[in-house]
């Protein structure tokens, strides 16, 4: 017999045998299986900062309405803000916040998506943040940005990301200033 033949024989042999079989069925479900887990874990992980994003702003809301906060500025708002934030990491360096009066007149709101942290720059973006007179309407809006758990789900939750990597979470609220 000739080495091609026996090694013609040995390949058919392996081809037929079935040990192993398993293994194939494993390898080509297991990856998809985990991948379907860590995006359901960074969706859960994803919508509990949301969450903690939207009760600090609305505790934050409440202490402005009750007049808890005059004439706030920038950073104390932020600062009662985060200090109201669980589970929401480096807080301070990646919220920017908007504060914009709403006329009356024809209840118009900004045209402009919210502006958010650019992590890759020194300098931070600059947002309107105008206390209002009174009776005014007024806007808030906080756009934070998060980094993913896992940054290869962000295909499976099709998440916009920025240039550095992470996704804009945006909360916003409104409120009447109270007559002077």
């Amino acid at each position: 017999m000739s080495g091609v033949t026996r090694l013609a024989a040995a390949l058919r042999k392996a081809w037929r045998r079935e040990d192993g079989t398993a293994t194939m069925e494993f390898v080509i479900v297991f990856p998809v299986v985990v991948m379907t887990l860590l995006v359901g874990v960074e969706a859960g992980v994803m919508m509990t900062r949301q969450a903690m994003l939207e009760r600090a702003l609305d505790i934050a809301m409440r202490d402005l309405r009750l007049g808890s906060m005059v004439n706030p500025t920038h950073d104390q708002f932020k600062d009662r803000l985060c200090s109201n934030t669980a589970g929401i990491n480096h807080c301070r360096d990646n919220l920017l916040l908007e504060l914009t009066p709403i006329s009356t007149d024809d209840w118009a709101l900004p045209a402009n998506p919210p502006t958010c942290v650019d992590r890759d720059e020194e300098i931070a973006p600059v947002t309107e943040f105008v206390a209002g007179a009174g009776n005014q309407l007024m806007l808030v809006r906080a756009c934070f940005v998060v980094d993913p758990l896992f940054p290869t789900t962000g295909w499976g939750l099709q998440l916009p990301l920025d240039a550095s990597g992470g996704f804009q979470m945006v909360s916003a609220s409104t409120f009447v200033n109270e007559p002077r």
